[in-house]
């Protein structure tokens, strides 16, 4: 059985990568190069499997949250990726390696019996990111 948890967040980012030219970057990243970045409301889907408890629950719903909370939206909720995340010194803070950060965050944390099975990121009504285990 499968549980996944809705949250959201906002965050802002410019997407630049150093070795390439001022135009190599508008043409690849388009109006996401932008000098002063942007910033995008984001929803997160957390997916969970596992086999349902004597309660009736693959996983304590407060528990589950309390984790996410703690282990992802306080840590991105609000910020510049670009300048609040050292995670993001060298790395372009693509929605693609973003939802990677928080698979990383989630599982450096992970102390439910349920297993972390998908990280899905919405970055706007068209963008969605998925990470799933293998």
């Amino acid at each position: 059985m499968q549980v996944t948890s809705r949250y959201r967040f906002a965050a802002a980012h410019r997407l630049d990568t150093p070795s390439l030219s001022a135009e190599e970057n508008r043409k690849l990243y388009g109006k996401c190069n932008n000098p002063f970045g942007h910033g995008h409301d984001y929803i997160l889907d957390v997916t969970v499997d596992g086999s349902i408890d004597p309660n009736g629950l693959v996983v304590n719903r407060e528990a589950f949250d309390s984790l996410v909370r703690s282990a992802v939206l306080d840590k991105l909720d609000h910020k510049n990726l670009n300048a609040d995340l050292t995670e993001f010194g060298s790395t372009v803070p693509t929605t693609e390696n973003l939802a990677m950060l928080v698979r990383d965050y989630l599982l450096a944390a992970w102390n439910l019996p349920a297993k972390l099975v998908r990280v899905r990121i919405s970055e706007t009504e068209r963008n969605t990111f998925v990470w799933e285990a293998a």
